[in-house]
């Protein structure tokens, strides 16, 4: 391929650069027939070493270049196909090639997919979701007759979900219509490398593995914390307390020259800080934007642009850009809020100086003292090149049922044929017969308990393939390919018809007409409802409560990566001469002072008697998801002791345990509580686990075909689709109690809601762990925001937030200034 690699070295003059090593090793690799995983970091080159292969190739020998699709790249994002179009069409038309490079997402016109199918591109950009819908065509054989590349761009984002399992069938029909496929996948954070690959490529594949070599000029991070005025930030924190107080020294960052983006880690942040700052200077107002996924497709088209051209001041978004192929115009990132990962700030940070050598600069906003800490450990770990494992899915049936249908519709499939193509993912590498025999059984009559229910039929057997012959199964399932669920959205649109995005149902069903909230950068209006559409007009005048919709999915728990990094800054053996946590010297003081600091060789517990009780904090440092479960266990084991009442409360630091009745004092007779024997089935115990399931089964059959959501634009409610999945859960816990979907449900709450391996692995360590318990004179700054998310859960918003600021005043009084 030398023709082709001094095209690509001629490409590089031009622009005066010079390949990267890895990327003259991938195209070498690729022209040997090799497939791999390149992970280096963003902003140098990734795109251009992926696709440089099969573009040289054909430069080299362009008398066998047929037309048809050779290259098809899958991206997790629909804005980030945008910017890989762009690129890949800029890199084709620098080497002299005739292709045509194309998209195929959920934003492609109609009649643009209808081309694609009988005249596909030479290159082919699309999402996992695109491709599963290009498999149920009778005719994708031959769309995918030329295929001999296929690059998964940011691995990361889709390994560890259901997308990735998706990602995972969709490339094994790929390798069985063309055995000779080369498969490359991209990224920029992962830890676990050769377990990414493995799960890339199939198990036992092999291939190659590339990273940055020592000609990669190593690009620092430029990171600074935004630090509360004058002496430190309050001592009794507790989530939101600094948040928008910190925005006079944000705008001072913005008031400098250059694009920046401002990234939240919700959707509601997001709107609540780009209306904060578009109120402070409403002079900014055509220069601060806004970007998050439940945006009208044409307001975040615009901000991209804007971006691309360097002319937005700020764009305030969420993860949905986290990712992008060339966002160079930005100079500066700014996080609000904890990122509760290593991986997501290191990602974020990457945003800006996006190219060779360039500095990546973030400027991180605490929204409570305690996330100083947060943003100091983070920095620690950075700088140790730490960052957190993704680990594949594997075994999710639902996903396979969906697959099933999708080959069925696509032109069918014999046992035989399937349980090969499955059994090469690493998803389903070790499916048992059993297993494949009740999914096809499930597909084709609907399971032993919907037998009699023709509209699960909807797989036949023509022999020995099975396929799909009706039309409106055929249109139902297209309809419904996906892995991803959402919690009943409505539909924002102005009166004249203007669309604006999504927000839930039951933030809307909370709602009266002449209510206003804000979305989209705008205060609106609600005018009514109707038909999953909340009809609105912009507001007039100002009202003092505007309330801003929450999204599901908001809550974001430290990863346990973080959190370890956490308890180590807090105990005095990471982190200790940051500015961080220099900043946060006097609320340690206070801690240790009243109580202790935690420490890895010990389990601080507090005790305290209030007019409410008899309060036990412990601080396991396990992250909020693995302490909500945490503290019900631990309370449900106690009341199995003897009867009492009890309540608790949790976050990223620990949890609480309170009861009208005496808790034990002894140290030593907590410690059986946090046994991991009999987890299980005390988890199911504690935590109502049956209804739970129920709740998870909504999105298990979703996925699977068991319910519809419905046509675009007339999607049935949340409230719908819940009593559906539940009346089919009774049928099924009834009728059917070994059927596989219900197994399923109940894994997936122990395994992500409960978090139970994390869970277990905590515990072990508690056992491990000596407890000490002090008994303080007052909340201490790690109990206090706890205190606070309980008190939330009993009082409406605005007296919770008077009762909190008063608490906090009352205890800074005995805290006094030492060490202010």
């Amino acid at each position: 391929m030398s023709a082709g690699v001094d095209a690509l070295e001629r490409w590089f003059a031009e622009r005066e650069w010079r390949p990267f090593a890895f990327q003259r090793e991938v195209w070498r690799a690729w022209s040997e027939g090799e497939s791999g995983l390149l992970h280096v970091p963003t902003g140098l080159g990734k795109t251009v070493a992926a696709a440089g292969g099969p573009l040289g190739a054909a430069v080299e020998a362009p008398e066998d270049d047929a037309s048809g699709l050779k290259l098809l790249w899958i991206t997790p994002l629909r804005a980030l196909a945008r910017d890989t179009e762009t690129a890949l069409s800029e890199l084709t038309a620098g080497l002299g090639l005739d292709w045509r490079v194309e998209r195929r997402t959920g934003d492609t016109a109609a009649a643009l997919k209808r081309r694609q199918k009988t005249h596909p591109p030479e290159v082919l950009i699309t999402t996992p979701e695109s491709l599963s819908l290009l498999l149920t065509e009778t005719r994708h054989p031959r769309i995918f007759a030329g295929l001999d590349t296929v690059v998964v761009d940011e691995w990361h984002e889709l390994l560890g979900s259901k997308r990735g399992v998706q990602c995972e069938l969709g490339l094994a029909r790929l390798r069985t219509l063309r055995p000779d496929l080369r498969t490359w996948g991209l990224s920029a954070t992962l830890q676990n490398l050769h377990e990414a690959q493995d799960t890339l490529l199939g198990p036992g594949a092999g291939g190659r593995l590339v990273g940055a070599g020592d000609d990669v000029p190593s690009g620092a991070i430029e990171l600074r914390t935004v630090l509360p005025d004058p002496a430190g930030p309050d001592r009794f924190p507790w989530a939101g307390h600094l948040g928008l107080r910190l925005l006079e020294p944000v705008l001072a960052e913005l008031d400098a020259p250059g694009t920046a983006l401002l990234f939240t880690n919700t959707r509601s942040q997001a709107e609540l800080w780009h209306r904060a700052i578009v109120d402070a200077r409403p002079d900014w107002a055509d220069d601060v934007l806004l970007h998050h996924g439940s945006l009208a497709r044409e307001a975040r088209t615009a901000a991209e642009e804007r971006l691309r051209l360097g002319t937005a001041r700020c764009v305030v978004c969420t993860s949905t850009l986290d990712l992008g192929v060339d966002f160079s115009p930005v100079d500066r990132v700014i996080q609000v809020g904890s990122p509760k990962g290593v991986a997501r700030l290191l990602q974020r940070a990457g945003r800006s100086g996006h190219r060779p050598g360039g500095v990546r600069r973030i400027v991180c906003v605490p929204t409570h003292a305690l996330e100083i800490v947060e943003f100091a450990a983070a920095r620690t770990a950075i700088e140790a090149g730490s960052v957190e494992p993704r680990h594949p899915l594997v075994g999710a049936l639902d996903v396979l049922c969906q697959h099933l249908v999708t080959r069925a519709l696509g032109g069918g499939f014999t046992r035989a044929e399937i349980a090969a193509e499955v059994r090469s993912t690493r998803a389903y590498r070790d499916l048992a017969e059993s297993a494949l025999d009740w999914c096809l059984d499930f597909v084709t009559r609907g399971g032993a308990a919907l037998e009699a229910y023709p509209r699960y039929h909807r797989v036949v057997r023509a022999g020995d393939r099975f396929v799909v012959e009706s039309r409106s199964v055929a249109r139902r399932h297209r309809m419904s390919v996906g892995t991803i669920t959402d919690d009943g959205q409505m539909q924002v649109r102005f009166l004249k018809g203007g669309r604006l995005g999504r927000v839930e149902e039951r933030f809307v069903s909370r709602l009266s007409p002449g209510d206003r909230f804000l979305f989209a950068g705008r205060e609106l209006e609600l005018v009514r409802t109707r038909d999953m559409v909340a009809w609105v007009r912009l507001a007039k005048g100002r009202k003092a409560r505007r309330p801003v919709p929450r999204w599901a999915g908001g809550r974001m728990p430290l990863s346990t990566h973080l959190a370890g990094a956490v308890a180590a800054a807090l105990s005095g053996s990471g982190s200790q001469h940051t500015p961080e946590m220099a900043a946060v010297a006097p609320l340690l003081e206070v801690q240790a002072r009243w109580s202790r600091l935690p420490g890895h060789a010990h389990l601080l517990g507090e005790r305290h008697r209030t007019r409410e009780g008899h309060h036990l904090f412990l601080f396991p440092f396990l992250g909020r998801a693995a302490h909500e479960g945490l503290a019900a266990l631990v309370a449900w084991r106690l009341s199995q002791r003897a009867p009492r009442t009890a309540s608790v409360s949790a976050n990223d630091y620990g949890f609480e345990i309170v009861s009208p009745d005496p808790l034990p004092d002894d140290p030593g007779e907590w410690v059986p509580l946090w046994s991991p024997d009999r987890l299980i089935d005390d988890l199911h115990a504690c935590m109502n686990a049956t209804e739970l399931a129920r709740r998870r089964f909504r999105d298990v059959a979703r996925v699977s075909g068991l319910v519809f959501q419905g046509p675009p634009g007339r999607s049935k409610s949340a409230r719908q689709l819940q009593a559906s999945a539940g009346l089919i859960y009774d049928v099924l816990a009834r009728w059917d109690p070994e059927n596989l979907l219900l197994q399923q449900a109940h894994r997936e709450v122990l395994d992500h809601e409960l978090e139970v391996r994390r869970l277990r692995e905590g515990l072990e360590r508690m056992t491990a762990l000596p407890p000490v318990f002090t008994t303080p004179p007052r909340l201490t700054p790690l109990a206090f925001p706890i205190w606070a998310e309980r008190m939330q859960a009993q009082v409406s918003t605005e007296s919770w937030v008077d009762r909190v600021r008063r608490v906090a005043g009352r205890l800074e009084k005995p805290a006094g200034t030492a060490g202010a």
